[in-house]
């Protein structure tokens, strides 16, 4: 679906929710009821905070995320989006930063005494805000290397893999022919790609992905945009963007993420995105979508 153009931008409160509404609206093809009724967790926050250097970035957070459905968090720089992130996939063990509360993967305690990070890792990805494409190999071998990582050595099976993860990520057609050419030959669009094809490699349960349309050109971003509404049906995808648009058109849910009073990240509203968006039960998710705070 393409991007309000100048004309449709929306001058009042009441236009830009009713856009917004209608685009999240038009998004789910007719019939595609995931969002409106029970739905199997696949990751399940309860109560999380996190500190960094004693100062709270996002705190008491209580969020489900539904199976193989697209959530999306919206909100305001610096509101905790991507550290809550970043929290699901253990990220964070590296920065000294502290947590409280809970995150279950299924039944696992992501954060229980007994759970390896690289456990975490290999059934939960991630691709970042920027292509990140490892400079001094292949494609194939950007692709392979989780795999690799996790002890697969076996050339026949890395290559089924490599070809199963580029045509899920649309990728197949454009590299089948250079999979030994550096990475760095692609544009940044098909870079981005790549990295969500590397993600999915070690077939992951749950993406994360971190605003990964915010370097790319229209063109790109719709490409990925059209890759995670094909994903959608496969495996679980959370997304950070700062484009409301954007979370209207690919996501079934959405969570909208505020400062509150003391500057802490908070989550103020979660629901079916045609809703969070036409008809927010938050004043100030009305305020933040219609451009009055934020």
């Amino acid at each position: 679906m393409p991007s309000p153009t100048p004309d449709t931008i929306p001058t009042t409160v009441g236009e830009s929710a009713g856009l917004l509404g209608r685009l999240a609206g038009e998004a789910r093809p007719a019939g595609d009821d995931r969002a409106a009724g029970p739905s199997e967790i696949a990751v399940r926050l309860s109560e999380v905070s996190v500190t960094f250097g004693g100062h709270p970035a996002v705190r008491h957070v209580t969020l489900d995320l539904p199976a193989r459905q697209v959530t999306a968090l919206v909100g305001p720089s610096g509101c905790g989006k991507t550290t809550l992130l970043r929290a699901v996939n253990r990220m964070h063990d590296e920065t000294g930063a502290t947590l409280s509360g809970t995150i279950h993967l299924g039944e696992l305690d992501v954060y229980g005494p007994e759970t390896r990070p690289e456990l975490v890792r290999s059934r939960i990805g991630m691709v970042f805000q920027r292509p990140n494409p490892f400079p001094t190999m292949s494609i194939f071998d950007n692709v392979v290397s989780g795999l690799r990582f996790n002890g697969i050595r076996n050339r026949a099976l890395l290559a089924e893999a490599a070809e199963a993860a580029l045509v899920q990520a649309a990728l197949w057609d454009i590299v089948k022919d250079r999979l030994q050419h550096s990475a760095l030959e692609l544009s940044g669009g098909q870079q981005q790609r790549l990295c969500i094809a590397r993600a999915l490699a070690v077939e992951p349960e749950v993406l994360l992905m971190d605003e990964p349309c915010s370097a790319l050109d229209p063109i790109a971003t719709g490409k990925i945009e059209a890759l995670i509404s094909e994903l959608r049906s496969e495996i679980t995808i959370v997304l950070v963007t700062h484009n409301m648009f954007q979370a209207a058109r690919v996501s079934d849910l959405t969570g909208v993420f505020l400062l509150d009073e003391d500057r802490v990240g908070e989550l103020v509203e979660v629901g079916p995105t045609a809703e969070v968006f036409s008809s927010p039960r938050d004043p100030r998710t009305l305020e933040y979508v219609t451009g009055h705070i934020g």
